[in-house]
């Protein structure tokens, strides 16, 4: 389709009730282009400044929004869905996330110094990109985006976000915040955006790296968009999960029930680290299945997210919602057991974002359920006999974000840790960034880093000082 035949304008549905949350107009591509020219000005005096000046200034837009949750909060809720009880959460993980970043950038950025040589004074330094384009996800629009936007800044570069258009509103308290923080013009920046028209701008070369968020298909886009701007354009693409957990015989047992059905039904399932397939050892299995269908049926509550009481709201749109239910009614059609009676939720209904939590056993890597992103609160569980099995299943997948081992033994972690093929590997735990941590993934989950001492190295290059010494 050409650019000028996508639409100019969107809306924010609200998955709550259906309403017209927001409307606006996208931005042109010649208004896009003077943005990036902007920022280019912008970054040219902010890479000049101290990285002490730089962490003033992202230490009070994190303040600014900070200060800001509760209206954040809200638009949150009515944006995507979550229960209210549970958004005002995404600004403590935003906060752990922005903080870190800041407080580890001079030691990150600081100059690499080779062993001495005499007559010569030779280091790499870090050297800023320029302007980086931020295009986050709309399941967690904050974390998604503090992830390139704090490093990005504080290495010295100018930032453009385009938010996905679901959660726009959620660039605009960012915005806010920079403003109150008083950054510099143009250094940070929103643009609102098609899909054709964010291709193109990635295309025009307007950004000198491009950090993306979001689905396998979105992904090959931007990246097929990144090498046609001939400018050998860097991209890291955070893409699609269908993260594994396995439930070794030795673990505490209510301790992993507990944990591994909040990490499959938290945010409604909508997390590209969420659990979406579980393998138990046969020893465990029958009470694992029993634990996670009772905590289930006893403790979530599908309703209305502005309720202080709903604890999983609706998906963020019909459509998403559809697609989870044809996953679940193909995999029982196929022979898999459904554990949960969508009749116990009451919201549950046909062509509705409302979807009921789901349970399915019987289940294997011929249904699309097992092998495919489900991004929706459903969890198949599988028994195995031993660590081998269960390693050369969870490893049975196209995608590699992270993957969880449910046991009391740490050395026998050490040996299943290297041979599971995933960014991140946790024991006892999921469903959790650690900024201190490199996000990463393997296989179709994408490529890239962000976070951590190792994600500032994806938002600067290398510079070399080779300085000899007047004879």
């Amino acid at each position: 389709m050409a650019i000028d035949a996508q639409p100019t304008h969107f809306q924010i549905i609200s998955p709550v009730d259906g309403s017209v949350y927001a409307e606006r107009p996208f931005h042109t591509l010649e208004q896009a282009q003077k943005v990036s020219e902007q920022a280019r000005l912008a970054q040219k005096d902010w890479a000049q400044r101290s990285i002490q000046e730089r962490a003033k200034y992202c230490s009070a837009l994190v303040d600014a929004l900070l200060a800001d949750t509760d209206r954040v909060a809200e638009e949150l809720t009515m944006q995507m869905g979550r229960p209210i009880s549970q958004s005002p959460g995404e600004m403590r993980g935003f906060e752990e996330r922005a903080r870190y970043m800041i407080d580890i950038a001079e030691e990150s950025l600081s100059p690499v110094i080779p062993t001495p040589k005499s007559g010569f004074s030779r280091s790499i330094q870090r050297a800023p990109l320029g302007v980086v384009l931020d295009l986050p996800a709309w399941n967690f629009p904050y974390l998604t985006a503090v992830n390139a936007l704090i490093p990005a800044l504080m290495a010295g570069n100018a930032v453009i976000l385009k938010h996905a258009n679901q959660t726009a509103l959620c660039a605009d308290r960012l915005a806010d915040a920079a403003r109150t923080a008083d950054l510099p013009q143009g250094l940070f920046a929103t643009l609102d955006l098609n899909y054709a028209q964010t291709e193109a701008f990635v295309r025009s070369g307007a950004s000198d790296f491009v950090c993306f968020t979001g689905s396998v298909f979105g992904g090959r886009a931007i990246e097929r968009a990144a090498t046609e701007s001939h400018s050998f354009l860097g991209v890291g693409l955070e893409l699609g999960g269908k993260d594994p957990a396995y439930v070794r015989a030795d673990a505490d047992l209510g301790f992993a029930i507990e944990n591994i059905v909040d990490g499959a039904m938290f945010n409604s399932g909508q997390s590209c680290c969420g659990i979406e397939r579980v393998y138990v050892h046969r020893d465990l299995y029958d009470n694992f299945v029993e634990g996670a269908v009772a905590l289930i049926g006893s403790i979530y509550k599908l309703d209305d997210p502005r309720k202080a009481d709903t604890n999983i709201g609706p998906m963020v749109r019909k459509d998403a919602a559809a697609k989870v239910r044809a996953q679940i009614n193909a995999a029982v059609k196929a022979g898999a057991t459904a554990h949960i009676d969508p009749e116990a939720f009451p919201q549950d209904a046909w062509g509705s974002p409302y979807l009921a939590p789901q349970v399915l056993t019987n289940v294997t890597h011929d249904m699309e359920v097992m092998i495919e992103e489900t991004f929706g609160p459903v969890m198949g569980i599988m028994s195995v006999d031993s660590d081998a099995q269960a390693i050369q299943m969870m490893n049975d997948c196209k995608y590699g974000l992270t993957a969880s081992v449910w046991t009391k033994d740490m050395q026998v972690m050490k040996t299943i840790a290297p041979q599971l093929e995933s960014g991140t590997v946790f024991m006892n735990r999921c469903d959790y960034l650690d900024p201190g941590l490199a996000w990463t993934g393997v296989k179709e989950t994408g490529r890239g880093t962000t976070l951590s001492k190792v994600g500032y190295e994806a938002l600067t290059r290398p510079q070399s000082w080779h300085f000899r010494e007047h004879p």
